[in-house]
């Protein structure tokens, strides 16, 4: 295991429909690389999440924090996997947003994969940012001010995003950067 990342808390936000793999991977590599990763979630501390393999039903995560519970603070870094209904039933829930717009305004590095863009606009965080994502929410980021590339990875800022799971070994470097440069 590296060392690189000793003493950095990272806070992955999810909820069911996540796409497994967008939370599995960073978490593994983030976890080599000697960070602390946290699975935060509307659900309460202790209830599963359930992982999708694109529309097939896949692995349960247990939830480590409730969202409510959570404060950007006690984290160096924000995650939020995509998979199509994670991040639309994330933005139903204020506490969530409220969690990824304090990540924003405290300046600390948040990255975003595949549909997780989506919660960025509603945390009013993309206008006048570059941002990648899944191809299908590049309107509603554009709409939102955003400048939307198609690239394996965006760093704009503190702002790190990607566009689908192949993207993630390049989302994980950027990822390991910014928690490095921080």
């Amino acid at each position: 295991m590296s060392k690189a990342l000793q003493d950095k808390r990272v806070a992955v936000l999810m909820t069911d429909g996540v796409e497994q793999v967008e939370y599995s991977e960073p978490r593994r590599f983030l976890e080599q690389e000697g960070a602390r990763v946290t699975l935060v979630s509307p659900k309460t501390r202790g209830e599963h999440v359930q992982g999708f393999q694109h529309l097939q039903t896949s692995t349960r995560f247990i939830v480590e924090m409730d969202v409510r519970d959570a404060r950007p603070a006690d984290f160096d870094a924000l995650v939020l996997p995509g998979g199509v209904a994670n991040p639309d039933q994330l933005r139903l829930h204020p506490e969530a947003i409220t969690f990824i717009r304090e990540f924003g305004r405290e300046n600390k590095p948040i990255a975003a994969i595949c549909h997780g863009p989506w919660t960025l606009i509603d945390a009013g965080l993309v206008k006048g940012k570059q941002i990648t994502s899944w191809p299908s929410l590049q309107v509603d980021l554009r709409n939102a001010g955003a400048e939307w590339r198609d690239e394996e990875v965006v760093v704009d800022g503190k702002l790190i995003t990607s566009r689908k799971p192949d993207d993630i070994p390049a989302f994980n470097q950027a990822l390991k950067q910014a928690l490095v440069d921080a």
